[in-house]
């Protein structure tokens, strides 16, 4: 499952439902460019939660909604409710490990 791009305008709706992981992050961004396909990697082996990703330039209103200081940071949502937030890179692992907390 691809990891889909959200705005302003759409991710209240598109992450409403389910265990949903979105990815803030930035074009500049070092960091975010390593964390990127690690996203891309967890989606297609974790099925039973969708992957997002929020360009925080092109998004300032839900950057701020979510008091987003630095990236990345990935937010978790379940149900509409946030769950966890992570900041800077995380491996693989380390995310799945937070993940399956949500998932059961």
């Amino acid at each position: 499952m691809a990891v889909e791009e959200v705005t302003d305008q759409n991710f209240a709706t598109e992450t409403a439902h389910g265990v949903v992981l979105t990815d803030f992050w930035a074009t500049w961004c070092g960091p975010c460019r390593m964390q990127g396909p690690v996203i891309d990697m967890l989606s297609e082996t974790m099925k039973d939660v969708k992957f997002t990703k929020l360009d925080i330039d092109a998004n300032p209103q839900t950057t701020e909604e979510f008091n987003i200081r630095a990236v990345p940071t990935m937010v978790i949502k379940k149900n509409g409710d946030v769950m966890e937030t992570i900041v800077g890179y995380h491996t693989k692992d380390q995310l799945a490990n937070i993940l399956a907390k949500y998932t059961d």
